[in-house]
């Protein structure tokens, strides 16, 4: 399976408890200036749920975005598959 990034909504996104750890605000603001320089080069990884999608990986990318103001985040859509 190919998985081609997709532009979903920051405000579509919820962060489970799992991932909700403090981010290292120096890293934030280097992604955050990388973004803006070159553009965001490496989408998040989320999966969706019944309403909303989940963030799987991408936390400090996330709140990058978050900083400069975007509303539309790239990302990968991920199927878990259940045993």
């Amino acid at each position: 399976m190919v998985l081609r990034p997709v532009e979903i909504g920051i405000d579509e996104i919820y962060i489970p408890m799992k991932l909700r750890k403090p981010v290292d605000e120096e890293k934030v603001l280097s992604l955050a200036e990388s973004i803006q320089e070159s553009g965001q080069k490496t989408p998040i990884q989320v999966r969706p749920d019944a309403e909303r999608y989940v963030l799987v990986s991408g936390l400090h990318r996330l709140e990058a975005l978050k900083l400069l103001g975007e509303g539309k985040v790239t990302a990968l859509v991920v199927h878990a598959r259940l045993a």
